[in-house]
């Protein structure tokens, strides 16, 4: 096998940003009408008290980049600064007055929009806070300039740990997640990849995307998580996908203390399976950190080389792959499993004794890379485990291995290359995208003029081929704005419908903030 080719995006900003928020009390009370400040002052300190603690720190991003370099695994990799997200391509999933809304609020006029912040869910969990839509900007870049690459074959992996941001939705902050980078990655991946497979390992159910993705057959989601009285309490073992996208949603549900064995024995058959039938051509993989022992929010007890067996299983089929972070909050151990897993990409043995860093301080006392995990029950017993393996290999069972495609194979790209001297030239694209529409899936043609600026030069399409369609759909042609692509209804999926929010699910929030 020839050397892989691994680019890595990284943006030094990334960690400035904080869940924080300053807001100055007597420009509300010039601003606004005094009922308004009254009510708005008291929610004000009680996101500002929460916010101060804040699990979700941009900072563990820093950290991790800190031990790469350390570590010297920056010299194995190409380094990319991602170019950064326009409101134009948020929009491609998420809806114009949304992205709108993220992009003109800030701390000082959030008093302005206090029905945009109940209407978007931008509250507790997903604070108003300085520079939030720049950051937006930052970790979606990543996500959709390393796809834009592996359409290009210009990698065969790219790692952007800043992305990961599972739980927004179309019109939504969810669970700490603003705009849902994977699904606009995913969206960039299908116009040269015929089905793309999404795995996700954070101890949360990977809803948003799950969401975006129910009724199509082009993508299959797999997402290993909590289930049971946990945020964002969807990811239900029947919840299999609709119309088309039936059986393309695998969800595998966990109780407290799973540790690295447990996990793996439901991990590889399933994965196996999944790669049996379905075939992929390029892979999305979430690799939330909260799935490790002893992390602040999390309950599962996997050590960072389990979580890390994962990443290493999937590696092993040679497919075309995005890795991404996601939660994690503990974040020393978050540091830790992201440098070992940018390892395990490049093949490279770390020493366990930490290398000295701008954060040692962080990893003491022991300074080493891998934890010990704790003596926590495991609720998982072995009858629960079988029950859902062998539910879900049934599952899995209805559908028929896609054919026309080898295993192994990487498609064809179905553009070419020329260099530009006019780095910001505007490109078209003509692409082919799979829309989960009413009761069926239609696959329709869209004109795109976004990709070349994540891409580094403008690109020109010498020639575009319309991707192969699935197997047992009927289609048509016609221009279709990806805007409302995935518009999808929001219902209960226990009432064999799509999915609503965590919201009026009624679940708690994602985190306890202290």
């Amino acid at each position: 096998m020839t050397k892989s080719k691994i680019a890595y995006f990284y943006d030094a900003e990334v960690g400035n940003f904080y869940y924080g928020q300053v807001i100055h009390a007597r420009l509300l009370l010039v601003c606004a009408p005094i009922v308004d400040v009254l009510s708005f002052c008291f929610s004000l300190i009680k996101l500002t008290l929460l916010s101060q603690g804040h699990p979700m720190k941009p900072h563990r991003m820093r950290m991790t980049h800190n031990l790469l370099l350390h570590y010297g695994l920056h010299s194995h990799m190409e380094v990319f600064k991602p170019t950064l997200a326009s409101a134009e391509d948020m929009t491609l999933f998420h809806s114009d007055d949304y992205v709108e809304f993220l992009r003109l609020v800030t701390p000082e006029n959030q008093h302005e929009h206090l029905r945009q912040l109940k209407r978007f869910n931008v509250a507790e969990d997903c604070p108003v806070f300085d520079g939030l839509f720049n950051f937006c900007q930052v970790y979606t870049g990543g996500s959709v300039g390393g796809a834009v690459r592996l359409n290009h074959k210009q990698s065969d992996t790219v790692v952007n740990w800043s992305g990961g941001l599972h739980h927004a939705k179309k019109a939504e902050a969810s669970g700490f997640c603003y705009i849902n980078d994977i699904v606009l990655c995913i969206l960039e991946l299908l116009k040269v990849h015929q089905r793309v497979l999404y795995i996700d390992i954070d101890i949360h159910h990977g809803d948003g995307v799950e969401e975006a993705f129910y009724t199509t057959d082009r993508v299959m989601t797999v997402s290993f998580h909590k289930f049971g009285e946990y945020f964002p309490g969807t990811g239900h073992l029947q919840d299999v996908g609709q119309h088309a996208g039936k059986y393309h949603s695998v969800n595998v549900p966990l109780k407290d203390g799973i540790d690295d064995s447990s996990y793996e024995q439901l991990y590889k058959p399933i994965m196996s399976k999944v790669m049996e039938v379905f075939r992929p051509e390029a892979i999305v993989f979430q690799s939330g950190a909260d799935s490790l022992s002893g992390d602040r929010l999390g309950c599962f007890n996997l050590s960072i080389r389990g979580h890390a067996e994962c990443l290493k299983f999937m590696r092993s089929f040679n497919i075309p792959m995005i890795v991404l972070g996601g939660g994690g909050y503990t974040i020393r151990n978050v540091a830790r499993c992201w440098a070992y897993e940018t390892g395990c990409l490049l093949g490279i043995d770390m020493d366990d004794k930490l290398p000295i860093n701008d954060y040692s301080e962080y990893f003491g006392p022991n300074h080493q890379l891998h934890i010990q995990t704790s003596n926590m029950e495991n609720q998982n017993t072995s009858e629960y485990l079988q029950g859902v393996r062998s539910r879900i290999l049934e599952h899995l069972s209805q559908l028929q291995p896609t054919s026309g495609v080898s295993f192994h194979d990487v498609p064809t790209t179905h553009v070419g290359l020329e260099s530009s001297e006019m780095g910001n030239t505007a490109v078209e694209q003509t692409e082919l995208i799979t829309i989960a529409h009413d009761a069926e899936l239609e696959h329709e043609h869209a004109v795109d003029t976004r990709s070349a600026r994540h891409a580094g030069p403008a690109v020109h399409v010498e020639e575009v081929t319309e991707l192969p369609r699935s197997t047992g759909v009927t289609s048509k042609s016609t221009t279709l704005d990806l805007a409302n692509a995935f518009a999808l209804p929001g219902q209960s999926r226990t009432n064999n419908a799509l999915p609503q929010s965590s919201a009026s699910l009624g679940v708690k929030h994602h985190g306890t903030m202290q």
